[in-house]
C-alpha cells in the first residue's frame, strides 16, 4: 500500500500493544513499541533507495528480497536491538521484537493483497504472488486507522492503556472483515467474468478502483486479452489486445532486437499479461511493450518503450508509468 497507509498501520499497531499490560504501564516501552511498529511498518519499502541506480533496478528489486520470508524476522531483529538500548527496555526485548514483527508481517501482508504483488515467498520461489484485492491506498481502511488515531490523541490520551488497546483490537477486527469482504467480492466476479466470457479456464485479474462498486478486469485467453470493467454486477468489455509472442523463435526481428536492453529485461522480471507492438518511424522503429494488467481508459500505462535506428540498434529504452501518480489503476 502507500507510504502514508503504511505509517498511519505502524501507529495502530501500537495502540493495540496498548493490551499487555507491560505497554499501558511503562511509556519507555510504549514509546519503544511505537518507534518499531512505526519503522518496522515502512521497512520493507527501504527498497525504494534502489531508485539512485536507475528505475528499471528499482523495477527488479521492489517487493522483492526485502519483503522476503528470511527479511519478516530480519528487519525486526535490526530494528529492536537497537530500539530496545536506545530506550533501555532490554528486559521488553522479545516483547518489542514481536511487535515489531507483526509491523513488518502486516506490511508485506497489506501488499499481497494490491494487483502490483510481492515476491513474498523468496527464497523458495520467485513467483510474483497478488490477490487483486486492494487498492495502493483504500480511504475506508485510512479513514477508519485514522479515526482511532485521533480519538488517541485526543480522548483517551492519559486516560488507560487498557482501553485504547481494546479500541485498536475492535479496529483490526473491522480491517480483517473488510479484507474478507473485498475478497469474497473479487471471487465472486471472477467468476462472473469468466461466465458471461465463456472462458472458464482463462486467467482472470480484477483491478479494484476507489469505488466498492466499480472493478476493472484482464481476462486472459487463448490468443488475445480482454480488457473491460464491472459496474453494479455488470461486465462491459471495452478492449481486445493481442498476447506477445516474444518467446518465440517466429517473432518479428523488431520485436527481438529490443531483448537485451536494460529495460526490456527488467520489465519482463516483473510484468505477467504481456503485449508488444511496434511502429515505424522516420527513422527508424519505435517497439512498446506493456503489461495489460494496468489498464485505464483504453490506455496501458506500466511498460517500456525501446527507439531502434533503421539497422535496429537500440538508441534509447525507457521504462516506467505513463500517468500522474494520483492517476488509476492505483498499484
Amino acid at each position: 500500500m502507500d507510504t502514508g497507509s503504511h505509517l498511519l498501520f505502524g501507529v495502530t499497531l501500537a495502540g493495540l500493544a496498548c493490551l499487555e499490560p507491560a505497554v499501558a504501564q511503562e511509556p519507555a516501552l510504549a514509546h519503544a513499541i511505537l518507534a518499531g511498529t512505526l519503522i518496522g511498518s515502512h521497512a520493507p519499502d527501504f527498497d525504494t533507495f534502489a531508485r539512485l541506480r536507475g528505475y528499471a533496478n528499482y523495477v527488479r528489486v521492489h517487493r522483492g528480497i526485502t519483503h522476503s520470508l528470511p527479511a519478516l524476522f530480519i528487519w525486526p531483529i535490526l530494528l529492536s536491538l537497537p530500539l530496545a538500548a536506545m530506550f533501555g527496555v532490554w528486559e521488553h526485548l522479545i516483547s518489542l521484537y514481536l511487535w515489531t514483527f507483526a509491523a513488518v508481517v502486516f506490511h508485506v501482508f497489506l501488499d499481497l493483497f494490491n494487483v502490483y504483488g510481492v515476491q513474498c515467498f523468496r527464497p523458495f520461489s520467485q513467483k510474483w504472488f497478488h490477490l487483486d484485492t486492494l487498492c495502493l491506498y483504500e480511504p475506508f481502511l485510512f479513514g477508519l486507522h485514522g479515526v482511532g488515531v485521533l480519538l488517541w490523541l485526543f480522548i483517551w490520551h492519559g486516560n488507560g492503556g487498557s482501553h485504547i488497546g481494546e479500541m485498536f483490537a475492535l479496529m483490526y477486527a473491522a480491517t480483517f472483515l473488510y479484507i474478507a469482504i473485498r475478497s469474497s467480492q473479487r471471487n465472486r466476479f471472477v467468476k462472473l467474468v469468466k461466465r458471461e466470457l465463456n472462458l472458464a479456464d482463462g486467467i482472470c485479474h480484477l483491478i479494484p478502483s476507489l469505488s466498492w462498486f466499480g472493478w476493472q478486469f484482464v481476462l486472459e485467453g487463448n490468443k488475445c486479452f480482454y480488457l473491460g470493467e464491472i459496474r453494479h454486477g455488470r461486465v462491459m468489455i471495452q478492449e481486445e489486445y493481442s498476447k506477445a509472442d516474444y518467446n518465440q523463435n517466429d517473432s518479428h526481428p523488431i520485436v527481438q532486437a529490443t531483448m537485451a536492453t536494460d529495460g526490456v529485461r527488467a520489465f519482463l522480471h516483473f510484468a505477467q499479461r504481456i503485449h508488444v507492438c511496434w511502429k515505424e518511424k522516420n527513422d527508424g522503429y519505435e517497439v512498446q511493450w506493456r503489461d495489460v494488467r494496468f489498464w485505464h481508459k483504453r490506455k496501458l500505462p506500466f511498460g517500456v518503450n525501446v527507439l531502434l535506428d533503421r539497422d535496429m540498434n537500440v538508441v534509447s529504452d525507457t521504462l516506467g508509468w505513463d500517468k500522474k501518480a494520483w492517476d488509476p489503476p492505483y498499484v
